[in-house]
């Protein structure tokens, strides 16, 4: 199969899962990139977050539209993440690829797992849950660190943290964490400015536009099937990914 229509192919997978679940693009696009395209885990982390930043933006709107963003709340968990990400992205780039790579693969697993046990949404009528400032602000900051280290946007995890720390539905889970993806993302290219003399545009590109239709088509996919399902269908794609990316770091 060609570059070209891998990246496609590829992009197009990794933009579903951004539209349908408000995450999982940068957890996919890392290792198809490495796997699949050929890039250095260094170029790879690079690159995913310049296409999870272009995508997960495009995603964003589609979901605000529709109210399926939590305004209120949602910025103070993303910008909590903005100074950390900056940071850890800068020191990232000291740290051996087998590092990273295992890294990747640990954090991977342990949002599947999240993922699992994510509770389902509150009954109707049960009321909002009272979201503390500082536990939002702290989960956001710890998420921030993540995506800056290992190079992703987030939303991996944002999701079971904005289930967990804000307590919000689960299609308002998805809207929120595209917010998230998209500052965190930007926060962590901006620590990498400079690096990105070994990317290939040629695979970068098409990737890109094939994620941006593909999450159009990931919003549409997440009005038709529920949520849980959603989630228990990519936590065990997250498991499967850990487990080759752990494999590649030890061997």
């Amino acid at each position: 199969m060609s570059t070209l229509l891998l990246a496609l192919v590829a992009g197009g997978v990794i933009g579903l899962a951004l539209g349908a679940l408000g995450g999982g693009g940068s957890v996919l696009a890392v290792p198809a990139l490495i796997y699949l395209l050929g890039l250095t885990p260094a170029a790879a982390t690079t690159a995913s977050l310049i296409i999870v930043a272009a995508t997960s933006t495009t995603a964003l709107y589609a979901h605000a539209r529709d109210g399926n963003v939590a305004w209120k709340t949602g910025p103070l968990f993303a910008a909590a993440g903005i100074i950390p990400a900056h940071l850890t992205g800068a020191a990232s780039a000291r740290v051996p690829e087998a590092v990273l790579t295992a890294a990747f693969s640990g954090i991977a697993a342990l949002a599947a797992t999240a993922m699992l046990r994510t509770r389902r949404d509150r009954a109707p009528g049960s009321g909002p849950v009272p979201v503390h400032p500082a536990r939002a602000a702290g989960a956001g900051a710890g998420l921030g660190a993540v995506t800056g280290f290992i190079g992703v946007g987030g939303g991996f995890l944002a999701v079971p943290a904005l289930r967990t720390v804000l307590a919000l539905p689960m299609r308002k889970v998805v809207g929120t964490s595209l917010l998230v993806i998209t500052v965190n993302s930007l926060a962590a290219l901006t620590a990498r400015t400079g690096t990105g003399a070994g990317l290939d545009w040629g695979v970068i590109a098409p990737f890109t536009g094939a994620a941006i239709l593909g999450a159009w088509d990931g919003k549409r996919l997440a009005a038709k099937i529920s949520g849980p399902a959603l989630q228990r269908i990519f936590a065990y794609v997250l498991l499967a990914v850990a487990a080759v990316m752990l494999a590649d770091a030890i061997w």
